[in-house]
């Protein structure tokens, strides 16, 4: 690793930072636990930055104990952290989203992830019990838990859902990107790259978990998992001088993807008389085989058939991350195809 780039003292000045827009049946849950810490002198404050809401969220979280600043005007939950981290009084920011409830060792990873040298950002995963119990809700936690807890300590990414970041290397870095991500997407996984390319170092720390009180319904999360992550992530990563191969686009998920697109098209083939049905349980084997982690923490967590359409779905989401890629890949060839080249045009 390379020297530090900031002074670390081993117990860090830790300012809360939680945007919210008609968030009160959220911060009634979430608020607690970080109002403890702050009695407890773990962090030296809570701030919320209400982004002009329009039911009783900074009232409540006033009374609540938390330090609430107003957004003066809708400006999406980037923005609103970028106002917050100007006016924060630690000099470490950690971002915690309304509907996440973080546990009670948390600080103590923080800490231990900034005491070493170089790390300028750290952050950890979802746990594996959502409250929510329809079954996308419990798909998305648990598929981000697995990613989680699979990911290299050494991240290529950060997370703001529940992520610290020194302040002074968050301001150098000019925040997140609120220009080019005007509505919530993956401005955390951008800055991420910007704060490693400045000679910063992230940890991912798994230990490191928070319960997200999310209900996931299906036209909002294929709409956000398209439009909001695989698209603007497929073109950040095109502009990136290498592929990133960590947690959910490594090499091996890239293969697993490669089969996903297979097993469609064994179906596709099945149903137009091509190919015997035996042939689509079959592959279905080698998925199942290739994915047995994910589908061990479904199973362990929700039963064989929880399981099983777990890992169907997560067929579909092969599926569609691979379109958005090779549909940003495509455009990505025609702008570069139609750019003049340096020195011409």
């Amino acid at each position: 690793m390379s020297e530090p780039m900031i002074p670390m003292p081993h117990k860090q000045q830790i300012s809360v930072i939680m945007p919210v827009y008609n968030g009160k049946e959220f911060i009634v849950r979430s608020l607690p636990p970080l109002m403890a810490m702050e009695r407890r002198g773990e962090v030296v404050e809570v701030v919320v930055v209400d982004d002009s809401s329009t039911d009783e969220t900074p009232q409540i979280a006033a009374q609540l104990g938390a330090r609430v600043i107003p957004s003066g005007g809708r400006l999406g939950p980037g923005a609103a952290r970028n106002l917050a981290a100007h006016e924060a009084r630690g000099n470490v920011v950690w971002f915690v989203d309304a509907d996440v409830i973080v546990h009670d060792d948390a600080v103590q990873y923080i800490n231990e992830g900034l005491a070493e040298p170089g790390v300028v950002a750290v952050f950890g995963s979802y746990d594996d019990r959502p409250p929510a119990q329809n079954f996308l809700s419990q798909y998305k936690n648990l598929v981000h838990h697995f990613y989680h807890h699979r990911g290299r300590r050494e991240a290529s990414t950060f997370w703001s859902g529940c992520g610290a970041v020194r302040r002074e290397a968050f301001l150098a870095a000019g925040g997140f990107d609120v220009e080019r991500f005007k509505r919530p997407s993956i401005e955390d996984i951008e800055l991420g790259y910007r704060l490693r390319n400045a000679g910063g170092h992230i940890v991912l720390n798994p230990d490191f978990q928070s319960t997200h009180l999310k209900v996931w319904r299906f036209v909002n999360l294929l709409h956000t998992e398209i439009f909001c992550r695989a698209i603007p992530w497929s073109r950040l990563m095109l502009e990136q001088p290498g592929m990133t191969d960590d947690l959910n686009v490594s090499p091996m998920e890239r293969l697993r993807a490669g089969l996903a697109g297979v097993f469609a098209l064994v179906i596709l083939a099945a149903l137009a008389g091509l190919m015997p049905w035996w042939c689509v349980p079959l592959v279905f084997g080698v998925i199942a085989l290739a994915n047995r982690k994910l589908v061990a923490l479904f199973w362990h967590r929700k039963g064989l058939l929880f399981a099983l359409a777990g890992l169907l779905f997560h067929q579909l989401y092969y599926l569609y991350s691979s379109a958005a890629f090779v549909y940003s890949w495509l455009e990505w060839k025609l702008i570069r195809r139609s750019s003049p080249l340096p020195g011409k045009g």
